[in-house]
């Protein structure tokens, strides 16, 4: 049996590491307040929404939510954006995706405050990580080096394959493993002979958000093989993008779907949101 990556297990001791900090800014005189806007009433968006304030309650951060209805303009958002931008008790700022289809997302990203992006979707976050300086990294892909990391698993000269293109997990994810100095290469839809260049990897990060896609034709013996998927099967059940029954027995470390990358996701917004109060 691999190595059962246990998100539920490393984001729970982020979460109280970040707590005793929280606390000592308190004893400081420092509060932090992350300011969470959804518009419509989308069931996903919702219950990610609800684990983001639970998160901040257990934490220690105050949570201010902004629930609007779903034919709010673009333009009232934007307002409500900019105003949360000025507002000196905001420490960090969190649009919940995705908006309805008359509200032009990346307008909206880059109208929050770099300062306040603890998404770490704004241009200028982005630009950060790439060049090197301090910034807001997006929160899945720094969610995944931390299970790596306090896994025990060395990134160092390995070959490490990113399976998707997106800006929110896979860029952000393949500039994350370079600054840890492992061999990235990026594959995506357009990608020959994929599963050849799959079964190079010692570190596979699957994003490509196919249900199953990834099977054991993709896995070099003893890979590391991190699953960033979330679908709903036949059976309604959760799964990933990765057959994990299917390639478990191959691997020498796997995450699980569901409790693998979901929980670092909002682990990392809680320590992106205690990094902006230091600031």
């Amino acid at each position: 049996m691999p190595q059962l990556i246990d998100g539920k297990k490393i984001s729970a001791k982020i979460k109280d590491e970040l707590k005793e900090t929280v606390q000592k800014l308190k004893d400081d005189g420092v509060s932090i307040c992350l300011a969470v806007i959804q518009v419509g009433d989308d069931p996903a968006s919702s219950i990610y929404v609800n684990n983001k304030k639970k998160a901040c309650a257990y934490v220690g951060i105050e949570s201010l939510a902004y629930e609007l209805p779903e034919e709010t303009t673009q333009r009232e958002l934007v307002d409500l954006v900019e105003k949360l931008n000025t507002d000196d008790r905001v420490n960090g700022i969190l649009v919940q995706l995705p908006l309805p289809g008359h509200i032009d997302a990346d307008a909206v990203i880059r109208a929050i405050s770099p300062d306040k992006d603890v998404d770490g979707f704004h241009p200028e976050s982005v630009g950060r990580l790439c060049i090197g300086e301090e910034g807001f990294v997006s929160c899945t892909p720094a969610g995944i080096i931390q299970l790596l990391k306090r896994s025990g698993i060395e990134i160092a000269g390995k070959e490490c394959l990113v399976i998707g293109r997106s800006n929110i997990v896979g860029k952000p994810m393949s500039i994350l493993l370079l600054r840890e100095n492992g061999t990235v290469t990026v594959a995506h839809s357009r990608t020959k002979n994929l599963k050849e260049v799959a079964r190079r990897a010692d570190i596979l990060v699957a994003a490509i958000g196919k249900p199953k896609f990834i099977t054991s034709d993709y896995i070099k013996d003893g890979a590391v093989v991190i699953d960033v998927g979330m679908h709903r099967n036949a059976e309604n059940k959760l799964c990933g993008d990765v057959d994990f029954e299917n390639v478990k027995d191959k691997v020498s470390a796997i995450t699980p779907v569901p409790g693998g990358v979901g929980p670092m996701t909002i682990a990392m917004l809680m320590y992106n949101c205690v990094r902006a109060a230091m600031k």
